[in-house]
């Protein structure tokens, strides 16, 4: 077979049911006549919608043709040998004592769980917060008004903060490791249309499901899962981890594991588990994040600003956007985490703070389209030298944002009531009003008021100054009555837990216990939290290659 690349086609031949149409401009593309085309796999499919009045899709296919034909491709089209992506292969390891740990249950944490699992290492997984489907109670009480339960959230739980998302899987990455994590998802229950999809997502609806399964699978393969239980304590011997204190979180009761190699895959919520590390001596950094707003328009509006008079097209759905600008000093505002036909979500885990995030169904069916709109924030923005302290900025803001929310109004509103502006008044310096465009989905209720109440001029100056220029790339971005809710604040972890190219952590400079430069540790921080990875996909993909090296640690003996 062969592999042909950039193949435009109509956006009918996008739709499943018209593969004929397909097969027809594929082959006109190739140029052969559709008869010598004996079979036709779709590989990827996209959209192009650079220019408006030509919306179409582009497509890579496999194509067997028959007996002598040779293609003559169009411009733009290229040709080469299929080769399929070649399987993960995991090693046949064998049970070793002590087992690996893995902390998070996360993209990188089920991930490298279930690898260190089918290499027969039946590793001991614990996640703070409660199983996947009690925890979609617990988001659910919460976003209807009830309490905060600080274990489990949408940032603390079994799948992680990507679990209540659009579930998006694009990404910047490079690795083979990228179809291995999509067939892994399929495999559990996924739609097999993200095999294809150059924007493949799951949605939040069907990652429940997905996440339950990858567990069982976990469990299928040997490994074991405990809920509610937190990592307390790491025991460190002449600079290695050789133990770890685990607590259950509903009876308090402390459990010491012995344990061969430690993987952090926590999250970047997990802002203790980053103390606990540093505490324990072991290298952090500060790194670049950002922090900044929900903004939500009509999903209309933003589909007829992608695809012009092609909006509406069953083989285009909701629009999405990826947007970028720079202000007039360098700093990055740029949108994140786009979530078409979605939603605003309560997405607090601590008691007095406040923050949001989006997510989406995998119908991506809402009036309301909503992207994190952030700032960039800079190691050197934030005082002193402690690389915690992006954390404190956080938490700040989230105070700021919550303390804004349910004192905006007169006499006081309920906790966690979520303080928004539109863009008119943002830019304007207008006083607050409710005159949106759209109905703010975030579901505890908004309280209107000027969000450089709780946002420092760091924040709010950037956005004002982007707004604009983002309306150029998008029109109808800066609409007036455009929605924005603050804080958005966990888009990334500010701290990086420094590792080697073992993918092991690194000790403190002067840390007690100091061992040679080159000792092993075996604690191998990964994935978001850790501050190697950017997104679901990423994140899995980082747990595939440190679970990589703790089999080959554990394979040489190297325990």
């Amino acid at each position: 077979m062969i592999q042909a690349s950039n193949v435009s086609v109509s956006l009918d031949a996008l739709l499943p049911e018209n593969a004929s149409l397909r097969r027809r401009e594929v082959a006109r593309a190739l140029g052969v006549r559709p008869a010598m085309v004996t079979e036709i796999a779709l590989l990827k499919r996209s959209v192009d919608a650079r220019k408006k009045a030509q919306v179409h899709g582009v497509v890579t296919v496999a194509v067997a043709l028959a007996g002598d034909a040779a293609p003559s491709p169009a411009r733009g089209v290229t040709v080469r040998p299929y080769e399929p992506t070649a399987p993960l292969k995991v090693p046949s390891i064998g049970p070793a004592e002590p087992r690996p740990l893995v902390v998070g249950t996360g993209p990188a944490g089920l991930f490298c769980a279930l690898y260190l699992a089918r290499a027969g290492l039946r590793p001991l997984v614990v996640e703070r917060g409660a199983a996947v489907d009690e925890r979609v109670l617990a988001v659910g009480a919460f976003a209807a008004g009830g309490s905060l339960d600080t274990i489990t959230n949408i940032q603390f739980g079994e799948g992680g903060a990507g679990t209540f998302s659009d579930g998006k899987l694009n990404t910047g990455i490079k690795s083979p490791h990228i179809r291995h994590v999509l067939e892994a998802f399929v495999e559990a229950g996924a739609p097999a249309d993200i095999l294809v999809d150059a924007k493949p997502h799951i949605g939040t609806d069907l990652l429940v499901g997905v996440v339950r399964r990858l567990r069982e699978a976990i469990i299928a393969a040997g490994g074991e899962v405990r809920f509610r239980t937190r990592l307390t304590d790491l025991r460190v011997e002449e600079g290695r981890v050789v133990g770890a204190t685990l607590t259950d979180e509903a009876t308090g009761a402390e459990t010491d594991v012995p344990t061969g190699a430690v993987v952090l895959a926590c999250g970047h919520s997990a802002r203790d588990t980053f103390a606990l590390v540093r505490d324990r001596g072991f290298a952090l950094e500060r790194k670049p994040f950002a922090v900044g707003v929900r903004i939500e328009h009509p999903q209309a509006l933003v589909n007829r600003s992608q695809y012009g008079s092609a909006a509406g097209h069953p083989a285009l759905g909701a629009a999405d956007y990826k947007l970028a600008v720079k202000t007039a000093d360098g700093r990055g505002v740029y949108s994140f985490c786009m979530c078409p036909g979605g939603e605003v979500v309560a997405a607090a885990s601590e008691e007095g703070g406040l923050c949001v995030n989006g997510m989406s169904r995998h119908a991506r069916d809402g009036a309301n389209a909503n992207a994190a709109l952030l700032v960039e924030v800079r190691p050197d923005d934030l005082p002193g030298d402690d690389p915690l302290e992006g954390v404190a900025f956080q938490r700040a803001l989230e105070r700021a944002a919550f303390a804004a929310g349910q004192g905006a109004a007169e006499g006081g509103r309920a906790p966690y009531t979520a303080p928004a502006q539109t863009v008119g008044d943002f830019l304007g310096g207008t006083a607050p009003s409710p005159s949106a465009l759209v109905e703010p989905t975030y579901p505890r209720g908004v309280a209107w008021c000027d969000l450089r109440d709780c946002l420092p001029p760091l924040v709010t100056d950037a956005l004002a100054e982007a707004l604009p220029l983002l309306d150029r790339k998008l029109a109808g971005f800066a609409h007036p009555g455009a929605v924005m809710t603050a804080v958005e604040a966990r888009s990334s972890s500010p701290v990086r837990l420094v590792r080697d190219g073992r993918f092991q952590a690194q000790r403190a400079e002067g840390a007690a216990g100091d061992p040679a430069a080159d000792a092993a540790s075996g604690l191998y921080p990964c994935g978001e939290g850790a501050g190697y990875a950017g997104g679901i996909m990423s994140a899995a993909v980082d747990g595939l290659r440190v679970a990589e090296a703790v089999a080959a640690a554990y394979r040489e003996g190297a325990r």
